[in-house]
């Protein structure tokens, strides 16, 4: 832990006078790099989880406890000084405050006494820095951008240089414009691509970009090498940029920028994974035990851009099991969302010719049973138990309080079915949790690609929002027995293509809090009920209502935190939240 005083804008008064025996001077960086290094360590704490729920505040799912803070926020008590897991406003500025700090300081550091070492050292944590102020902006960006009072659309405020006690900081809470902001966050990734490796990998030969530093392989990679493989690299810096291209073309967000520009973003990157030959076949389940137990030394399985480190533990497990094998049965999905996944034959439920009403989980897109535990799901694995969701089961709902599924259905994509949950048999098994995957950036594409150029053009890039499309569905294995004929009935029409991918979104990127923020951006009803499905013994079943949202439209646009807007009179808040 680095103990210094910059801990983020909770305060003004005593934050920068601490017990100076309790800490060390800044000035102390210059002779010790592990003190400086601690700077940018803790602004990498400050990132965002992959896997923080919002589903439970989206048509995709509910949460089985009843004081869980997203299931207040979602039915009416969603206030600016209440509870928010989207609150990135503490912990974001937080880390930026140490990356300004850290880059004030980096030029005077002794990091080597090797002058060509020191040099390139300089030039990573510099790429690093920067890479890192540009994520943790467009945190914030998502979470807390909106509209004021006067219909402007705002951004958050950026801050470039370190705030200090003595410094304003209430003219540094001003809002800048929402593109202004975007502008800013891309520049510091632009800085961070310019500087750093697309990846960290040990080199036969200095790459000619680092050449004006040193020579001497060994050097390089001491210092960009394989050993520094998931801090920020080009590649993600890339990855960033496309995602926030795509929420300042979106509608919510203004078309702040044009679609064709938020498309040859993520093309940047599609090219250099093989275009569209890099949808690969099985990336659907980038999750599975073959690929988590087989981690090391920091390589990503091909379908993952950056990701946390590799954990051994049952905690997921644990949470999200159904409770006759043990689990907590936190996450329900919906009825809304099961009913996204097409027949085998690619064609929604509701015109497939396939689908049987009586047998509704047959003959389904394989990414269902991928995806999600119903009502007769098989667990392979450790034991082969059969889950039955019926009425008056363990499972059912309402069968344990709290524990049991409100939906009947219960989350599998997080999850590794080789993990015994049963108390005196535990097992653990490697986790690890993405922050990026390819099949994202696939998907930003093709909806850019299609409201750029049409469903076929590609713009010059090599392959259209149809191909990306079909790739990915073809990876799924549907539509396999007639061409994907709903997919070339969609690709006549912008329109159609549009919700085609927009529900290929919602598949694929189900349970990874990627629907929150569609939703917002697509300025699409935040209200629809959420479903779920009561089996009763006979075999029949019903379909009823769980939960009904209470969103106001204003609500379209999270609130910047009270608490920070008592503080200073320049940070206007977003439109709604008094």
């Amino acid at each position: 832990m680095v103990a210094v005083a910059s801990l983020g804008l909770t305060s003004c008064d005593d934050l920068f006078e601490p017990a100076k025996q309790n800490f060390k001077d800044l000035s102390q960086m210059e002779t010790e790099p592990d003190f400086a290094m601690g700077f940018l360590t803790r602004a990498y704490s400050s990132l965002s989880g992959y896997y923080t729920n919002t589903e439970y505040a989206t048509d995709n799912a509910v949460v089985n406890q009843n004081s869980e803070g997203f299931r207040t926020m979602a039915t009416g008590g969603w206030t600016s000084s209440s509870w928010t897991g989207i609150n990135e406003w503490s912990g974001s500025y937080a880390g930026i405050q140490y990356i300004n700090q850290f880059l004030s300081k980096i030029d005077d550091v002794e990091w080597s006494a090797d002058p060509e070492r020191r040099e390139m050292l300089s030039v990573r944590l510099r790429g690093e820095a920067y890479g890192l102020r540009g994520i943790l902006h467009y945190q914030l960006l998502r979470a807390h951008a909106g509209y004021d009072d006067a219909g402007q659309l705002l951004g958050v405020p950026y801050l470039e240089s370190y705030l200090g006690a003595n410094d304003d900081m209430n003219a540094a809470m001003a809002r800048p414009s929402f593109k202004e902001c975007v502008e800013k966050i891309k520049a510091d990734l632009n800085r961070a691509i310019e500087i750093l490796p697309l990846d960290y990998e040990d080199m036969d030969e200095v790459p000619a970009k680092y050449t004006q530093y040193t020579d001497d392989v060994a050097i390089y990679n001491r210092t960009m090498g394989s050993h520094f493989r998931q801090l920020v690299s080009g590649r993600i810096a890339q990855a960033y940029i496309s995602r926030l291209n795509l929420l300042a073309a979106s509608d919510g967000f203004g078309n702040s920028i044009s679609w064709t520009e938020a498309a040859e973003a993520s093309a940047v990157l599609l090219m250099e994974n093989k275009g569209i030959d890099g949808v690969k076949a099985g990336a659907y389940e980038y999750y599975v035990a073959g690929i988590a137990d087989n981690l090391q030394e920091g390589v990503n399985p091909s379908e993952i851009i950056w990701r946390e480190n590799v954990a051994d533990n049952n905690n997921t497990e644990s949470d999200n099991l159904p409770p006759s094998l043990n689990g907590n049965g936190r996450m329900n999905p919906s009825q809304n969302l099961v009913d996204a996944f097409p027949t085998a034959s690619g064609y929604p439920i509701g015109i497939a010719d396939d689908y049987d009403a009586a047998d509704p989980y047959a003959n389904r897109d394989p990414r269902l049973s991928a995806y999600i535990i119903y009502n007769g799901s098989t667990r392979v694995g450790v034991d082969n138990v059969t889950v039955s969701t019926v009425a008056g089961s363990t499972d059912g709902i309402g069968g344990v309080e709290q524990r049991s599924s409100r939906t009947g259905y219960y989350m599998k994509k997080r999850l590794r079915m080789d993990v015994n949950c049963t108390a005196g048999s535990t097992t653990t098994k490697p986790h690890y949790t993405p922050r990026v995957r390819y099949t994202e950036i696939y998907l930003n594409y093709a909806e850019a690609a299609n409201e750029a150029y049409g469903p076929k053009a590609d713009g010059g890039n090599g392959f259209s929002a149809y191909d990306v499309i079909k790739a990915i569905r073809q990876r799924a294995g549907i539509g396999a027995a007639n061409g994907d004929a709903y997919l070339e009935e969609c690709a006549a029409s912008k329109e159609k293509m549009r919700d085609l991918i927009r529900n290929e979104r919602r598949i694929e990127l189900c349970f990874e809090n990627s629907r929150f923020w569609d939703l917002r951006r697509w300025k699409l009803d935040l209200n629809e009920t959420v479903k779920g499905i009561d089996w009763q013994a006979d075999g029949t079943y019903k379909i009823i209502d769980v939960e009904t949202r209470d969103f106001e439209d204003y609500m379209a646009y999270p609130p910047i935190p009270q608490s920070e807007i008592l503080k200073y009179s320049n940070l206007q808040q977003n439109m709604g939240w008094h």
